[in-house]
């Protein structure tokens, strides 16, 4: 088994650039190989001389020239044949992030929004609770700031934290004007909810359904624009890359049409990732069926800097099917979540025998931090050997009850629980990913020409643990924030019509109906098992030794898998679905694994038995280099293309 955790086709690492006037020129060493550090627009949580280097990188990386070359260049515009698309932005993903962006960038050039379900099926339309953002006069910016920090465990970083609260009412203003509907008090005003975490109310919201109602919203607007095409059911498999002297630049994706069953390839002058998290390596997960986080594994084998993966939000609170009235009669593919605000708004947390448990936990009782109130519940289920726990809303007036949550008591009433009179069984459940692909304060990545916003990115928001409500709102800012360097970048590039040519096409699966569906079958199972390893083993509750084995573990499996479908016929550039968000799967599975190694200590969504304290000095964030890959890398590991050169 290759041990390295960085991969890609060919040499890609770092290059010298100015970090905002800091004199930030440093050489790190991963696995004794050295690296020229970033100085451009670099987060300041990666200018200092120090961070958690995720030590598995066996191969040999060298430094880049700091000199790069433009882009081969011809003029042309919006061409759509059958397999090839040329468009001055792709926009990969159609959740509030992305949707976002392609309004704005639109003004300027066409736009292909890639989407791999339809367009509303993404994290934002299950978003419950809201959007945080200060809009009260006794609340502040300040505030925000503080609470996102201390939610974050402190390894947030300061500028991005004031960045995206000073930015963030604006943000909600423009979502209004567009069209957006959220709820108002009696006084006419917003009505603001409070949430764990949050000293003030500061929670805009639309009942219980608030990331329904901006997808909507923006939805609603993107069709309506001439200048954005929407691709539906298209898997993106993996971004089109190119060495150009010291750069890597990405001119587009490869997709696969899931309906036609053919690939086609989008050229782009300009590409974003807005592709959500990785929920589904895990078996029990709020997010819905597409975030098998191939945003992250694409960017990961295309060579971009990955950042702080470790940090996997569990929702302290979805609904557990198994205590209700009436059981459903099929396993959801997603868990049903139970918003924050169910606390926020007065719900108390009991273990089956009615025992209120979080004041012996910690001092904000029920309105603590998720990891803090998931950490507890998963003690109670331990201790206890139960289930599930119970959150009770019951005491609170009736209207008020339905008023608020009308989406939470409709579900639950299909079930025969009635939440007004009854507690609803709740179980945490992975739910975010607070780590991704790193990103600058505009959203610019290490390869040129990709910009990343919304789950899929690490701004250094969310540090070690993401305050309620602060992800839309993170998916709003960044993507406001990509778009005038999108545009400067789009506007000083190309799209070459040979480019298409520079990469060998995947080739849709053609191994017969029956092998297929001996395939097909095998992959599900094996996805099973990945997330069965990882709850089992990487975890709310972490040790050393655990995760060796889920190392173990998982990059056993995967070589079995692997073998399998070389077995079966398939060859290395076949593309089908589940082939392909397995691959995916395993790709964000080992990069969880190899950065919980990485950190020693125990801070906000990492705890780990072995090192139960926090460390001062631990207080970095955890990168994933780009390295080359050598030998026995796996199939996840690598682009299906060679990269051009």
């Amino acid at each position: 088994m290759a041990t390295s955790i960085a991969a890609g086709s060919s040499n890609l690492h770092f290059k010298e650039r100015v970090c905002r006037g800091q004199g930030c020129r440093q050489t790190s060493r991963v696995s004794g190989v050295a690296f020229q550090r970033f100085v451009h627009q670099e987060p300041s949580w990666l200018c200092g001389s120090k961070f958690l280097q995720v030590k598995r990188c066996n191969i040999s990386c060298s430094p880049l020239n700091v000199n790069s070359k433009p882009l081969k260049t011809v003029n042309a515009s919006c061409l759509r044949d059958g397999t090839t698309k040329y468009f001055d932005f792709a926009v990969i993903g159609s959740g509030v992030a992305g949707l976002r962006y392609a309004l704005e960038v639109a003004k300027q050039g066409t736009v292909a929004v890639i989407t791999k379900a339809e367009p509303h099926e993404s994290n934002t339309n299950y978003a419950q609770g809201g959007v945080s953002a200060v809009l009260c006069p006794s609340d502040s910016v300040e505030n925000h700031m503080r609470d996102t920090i201390v939610a974050g465990a402190y390894l947030c970083d300061d500028e991005t934290v004031r960045v995206v609260c000073t930015e963030g009412p604006d943000r909600i203003r423009e979502l209004i004007a567009m069209g957006a509907s959220f709820d108002h008090g009696e006084d006419g005003n917003l009505h603001l909810a409070r949430e764990g975490g949050h000293s003030h109310h500061r929670i805009v919201h639309a009942a219980d359904m608030t990331g329904r109602e901006i997808e909507r919203a923006l939805l609603e607007a993107v069709i309506n624009d001439p200048n954005i095409f929407m691709f539906e059911h298209h898997f993106a498999i993996d971004l089109l890359t190119s060495q150009d002297g010291s750069d890597t630049v990405c001119h587009g994706v490869d997709t696969l049409n899931t309906e036609t069953q053919e690939v086609v390839r989008f050229i782009s002058k300009v590409t974003l990732l807005a592709s959500g998290g990785a929920g589904h390596i895990y078996p029990t997960t709020t997010n819905p069926p597409v975030a098998t986080g191939d945003g992250m594994a694409m960017a990961h084998r295309a060579q971009a800097v990955i950042s702080n993966m470790e940090f996997v939000q569990f929702h302290p609170t979805a609904l557990a099917d198994e205590g209700l009235p009436i059981t459903p009669s099929k396993t959801r593919e997603n868990a049903f979540l139970i918003t924050e605000a169910v606390r926020g708004d007065g719900g108390i947390l009991y273990n089956l025998s009615m025992e209120r448990f979080m004041p012996l936990y910690d001092e904000r009782e029920e309105l603590a931090p998720r990891d803090v109130v998931a950490r507890s519940i998963d003690d109670q289920l331990k201790k206890r050997n139960e289930k599930y726990v119970l959150l009770d809303i019951s005491h609170k007036p009736r209207e008020k009850i339905l008023s608020h949550f009308p989406n939470i008591a409709a579900e639950c009433l299909q079930y025969g629980l009635d939440i007004t009179r009854q507690p609803i069984p709740v179980v945490p459940a992975a739910h975010y990913m607070c780590g991704g692909v790193r990103a600058g304060l505009q959203g610019e990545t290490n390869v040129r020409g990709l910009y990343v916003a919304g789950e899929v990115a690490c701004t250094g928001l969310h540090g070690a643990n993401r305050l309620a409500s602060n992800s839309l709102l993170e998916a709003l800012v960044f993507a406001r924030r990509a778009v005038q360097t999108s545009i400067d970048h789009m506007k000083g590039s190309k799209l070459d019509r040979s480019a298409s040519d520079w990469w060998d096409r995947p080739v849709p699966v053609s191994v017969g109906r029956d092998v297929l569906g001996k395939i097909v079958r095998r992959t599900r199972e094996v996805r099973k098992e990945l997330q069965s390893i990882m709850w089992e083993y990487v975890g709310i509750v972490r040790s050393t030794m655990r995760l060796n084995t889920a190392e173990q573990r998982i990059g056993e499996l995967e070589l079995r898998w692997e073998a399998y479908l070389f077995q079966q016929g398939w060859e290395p550039t076949m593309v089908g679905l589940e082939a392909c968000e397995m691959r995916n799967l395993f790709c964000c599975a080992k990069l969880v694994v190899s950065s919980a190694l990485a950190r020693h200590e125990s801070r906000g969504l990492h705890y780990t038995i072995d090192f139960p304290n926090v460390e001062e000095s631990k207080r970095l964030p955890t990168i994933i280099f780009p390295c080359s890959t050598v030998n026995n890398s796996t199939w996840s590991s690598r682009q299906l293309h060679k990269q051009h050169t």
